[in-house]
């Protein structure tokens, strides 16, 4: 095993070393493509420019790729999460440098070979990852660099694993057989490592009862031996969660003599929610989250709400001034209307929009309950007697919406999510439906850009919740692009 982690360490070194070549290749590859595209070599960068632009990208993509885990474990990882993840640290390291350069005023070095130059570099270390690919599988077809493994269990899980192992040959995984659980001797419940002791079962190596034909080894008591018999690199324990409590007397032993083990952990049913590794304060824990956990994706769309809300208040400032005046010229009361929503997992939070209704317009909505145009706790109308005549044109053009981007620069919405409710709306809320409230609410959203008022109150739960279960930066950047003729053309504003 020891053999198998140095050669590891070894092949994740070269490939970093190997990447770094690429990124010095791919400097004169973006440059001559600069000069044919511009036809003037003249403007061709310095040796000492060269040297520092490659030291910076350098730089920048050992910490991108660390923070998209570029070089994690590969041999069990899809090709197009490993495209992905090169093209997203890419991406980033790419705007950090092009981002400094500008700050920087750097006009000597053209955007153009920037931009040629990560193009370059990202599809050569894409074709480089194909390659590594394409090599390694050709070298575990004939026995090279494969890894023999054993699984702890005969049930459907055990079943499982194997399964999945040999419907992926190009890992390279060899299974060496089954290892029948059964409690561990009495006496080895608190093992001393290097003491323990074990029973013989007589139990030959043969077929396991209810397995699909596949080798046994022996019984998880007598795993010792069975380490000592055989080659094995790694033991996969795929047992009922009964017999939790008495694995861990074998995973020590495995960890004695150096054998990785890994333990299956999908009877823990998670529902809608997906399983990962935590930990908590150095103890090993499962998480099941269904909301987005990309921290650097999060990290990307706050630093977007920042700069989009910072802007927009900015720029729509003469606008706020102007909608004051048409707002207080219209009817007596508040420029702006301030309402308790319910924000992040419950968080109540103070909602700014512009006042579009009478000044007792909260006094006046039971006695118009009856006539509520949607099904669920929420009130809609479209002839609603107490929006006020500028109130109808603000809200068909989506100006009363403006003073949200305060709650986005404070940190209680983002531009995108789904809709802030009120606290009363959430006490009808069935249970499926609070999970809504597990992203920070948004100004424009699906909802938003899908009809607004003209979709029933189930749909519209059932498209935020879509939204949650499939959240992407480029899906918030969709949502806003289409957020522009909905708004345009007033659709489903009443």
């Amino acid at each position: 095993m020891a053999v198998l982690r140095r050669h590891s360490r070894i092949v994740d070194a070269a490939l970093r070393i190997f990447d770094v070549l690429v990124l010095a290749v791919a400097l004169p590859t973006a440059r001559n493509l600069r000069d044919t595209i511009t036809r003037d070599p003249a403007g061709s960068l310095s040796v000492e420019d060269y040297a520092s632009l490659l030291a910076v990208t350098v730089l920048c993509w050992f910490v991108t790729s660390w923070m998209f885990e570029v070089y994690d474990v590969y041999r069990t990882r899809p090709i197009s999460v490993e495209v992905s993840r090169i093209g997203r640290a890419m991406a980033v390291a790419a705007l950090v440098i092009g981002a400094g350069g500008y700050f920087a005023k750097q006009e000597d070095v053209s955007r153009l070979f920037v931009g040629l130059y990560f193009a370059v570099a990202c599809v050569l270390l894409v074709a480089n990852r194909v390659a590594l690919r394409r090599f390694a599988r050709a070298v575990r077809r004939r026995g090279y660099n494969t890894r023999r493994f054993a699984v702890v269990g005969t049930g459907p899980l055990a079943d499982d694993v194997v399964a999945s192992m040999a419907e992926h040959p190009e890992w390279g995984f060899q299974f060496a057989g089954y290892v029948l659980e059964n409690r561990w001797p009495e006496a080895s419940k608190t093992p001393v490592p290097g003491q323990l002791t074990f029973s013989a079962c007589g139990m030959e190596a043969g077929k396991a009862p209810g397995s699909p034909g596949g080798p046994v080894l022996g019984h998880l008591s007598r795993l010792g031996e069975l380490l000592e018999q055989n080659v094995l690199d790694e033991v996969i324990f795929a047992v009922s969660r009964d017999h939790l409590d008495v694995i861990q007397p074998a995973v020590r032993l495995c960890e004695e003599q150096g054998i990785e083990v890994k333990i299956c952990l999908n009877f823990f049913q998670a529902g809608i929610g997906r399983m990962s590794m935590d930990e908590i304060s150095g103890l090993p824990a499962l998480a099941f989250s269904t909301t987005p956990t990309d921290e650097v994706a999060l990290v990307l769309k706050r630093a977007f709400d920042i700069a989009a809300s910072a802007v927009m208040l900015i720029l729509v400032a003469p606008l706020f001034a102007v909608a004051s005046i048409a707002i207080k010229l219209d009817s007596p009361g508040p420029v702006l209307f301030r309402q308790r929503r319910v924000g992040l997992h419950g968080r109540e939070f103070v909602f700014y929009k512009f006042r579009s209704m009478s000044a007792d317009a909260e006094a006046k909505l039971e006695s118009l309950r009856q006539f509520n145009e949607v099904t669920g706790p929420v009130f809609k109308m479209r002839q609603d007697p107490r929006v006020t005549r500028v109130g109808n044109f603000i809200r068909r053009t989506s100006i009363d919406e403006l003073p949200q981007f305060w709650n986005v620069l404070k940190g209680e919405m983002s531009v995108v999510g789904p809709r802030p409710p009120t606290p009363n709306e959430v006490r009808k809320y069935k249970p499926w439906q609070r999970r809504r409230l597990s992203m920070k609410p948004g100004i424009t959203c699906t909802w938003q850009v899908s009809g607004r008022s003209d979709i029933d109150f189930d749909r519209w739960m059932q498209l935020d919740l879509a939204y949650i279960d499939n959240w992407s930066l480029w899906h918030d950047m969709q949502i806003c692009f289409r957020t522009i003729p909905a708004v345009l053309t007033s659709r489903g504003a009443h």
